[in-house]
């Protein structure tokens, strides 16, 4: 697999079974399942937590984290821990988890239905606050697998799914048949543009800075060399909505702004003064690529998140967020 180009990611489970029924890694086996990954030249586990209990997983968590980095192979870490408790303090301590773990899944599995993404991202959203601050390089809030280029999701869904998982920095697996995917599809997970937006190298998570009572929702994620990613996405399902606001609404306040379009790849200029409509399609996005002016800095209008003054520190195993 590795002479293809390809990684080796393997699925266990801190229990007796895995969630599918298989045998699991109990408390007496992890060191010798944790060898055993990298005798087989693993690059990935993702550890589940079906079939155990609390007390178990905070041992196991852990202790699997420290038995992985002891193989001596960079093996990225994925916890399901979190989920198991509830996806918030004070049952998870995020702090800890951003130490022994490279990513974590908080809530529920996603379903190739338009319902499963919209409920994913507005739990996400709505504990941003919280959530926020623990993402960081090395360590990444994981709302579970992109769905689209399968069955379940039009273009406009699986666009909104791929910026708005650039949006929160998520980690990018793929969850299709890519002998079968189409050809719309194909291109949506092969943008350039989104793709850089989620693995910026600052991590920040982006926000969701505006909720409409029409149904148009704004997000923001500042990125490097003072550029950022603006989302404007509608849950609308009637018809396509003319969202008109201006760069000033939006906290930018310095001049004139380079906007590149992600998905028409279109550029153009804006001034912050200037008022402009979107057209939004129902359950789309518009996404842009945002380039300051070289003496604004997008600290001063972002809330929350790293820039609140949380500590980020880099540890072994930090993997980047992107898995295609």
């Amino acid at each position: 697999m590795h002479d293809r180009g390809l990684k080796l990611g393997i699925y266990g489970d801190m229990g007796t079974h895995t969630c599918g029924g298989y045998p699991g890694t109990t408390l007496d086996k992890i060191e010798i399942d944790a060898q055993t990954f990298a005798d087989w030249e693993v690059d990935m586990l993702k550890f589940d937590g079906c079939y155990s209990n609390a007390t178990e997983q905070e041992q196991g968590y852990p202790r699997m984290s420290k038995a992985l980095n002891a193989t001596g192979r960079p093996i990225g870490y994925s916890c399901s821990w979190p989920a198991y408790q509830g996806g918030l303090p004070p049952k998870v301590n995020y702090t800890q988890l951003g130490e022994i773990c490279n990513l974590w899944r908080n809530y529920g599995d996603i379903q190739d239905s338009w319902d499963s993404i919209l409920n994913i991202a507005d739990w996400f959203f709505e504990n941003q606050d919280i959530l926020g601050p623990a993402a960081g390089p090395g360590r990444w809030n994981d709302p579970d697998m992109l769905v689209l280029g399968d069955f379940g999701l039009s273009m406009d869904q699986s666009r909104s799914q791929m910026a708005l998982w650039a949006i929160m920095a998520a980690p990018l697996f793929m969850s299709n048949d890519l002998r079968t995917i189409s050809s719309g599809a194909r291109s949506i997970l092969q943008n350039k543009m989104a793709i850089s937006i989620n693995q910026d190298p600052m991590g920040i998570q982006g926000r969701r800075i505006i909720k409409e009572k029409s149904g148009i929702e704004v997000f923001l994620r500042p990125l490097s060399s003072n550029t950022s990613a603006l989302v404007f996405f509608s849950r609308r399902t009637d018809m396509p909505y003319r969202y008109q606001t201006s760069l000033s609404k939006l906290n930018y306040t310095t001049g004139s702004y380079k906007i590149f379009d992600i998905f028409t790849e279109k550029p153009m200029m804006l001034k912050d003064s200037t008022t402009f409509v979107v057209s939004v399609n129902p359950t789309g996005v518009v996404m842009w690529y945002v380039s300051a002016p070289a003496k604004q800095s997008l600290r001063q209008f972002y809330k929350g998140g790293r820039l609140q003054g949380s500590v980020y520190n880099d540890h072994e195993n930090a993997i980047p967020p992107v898995f295609l």
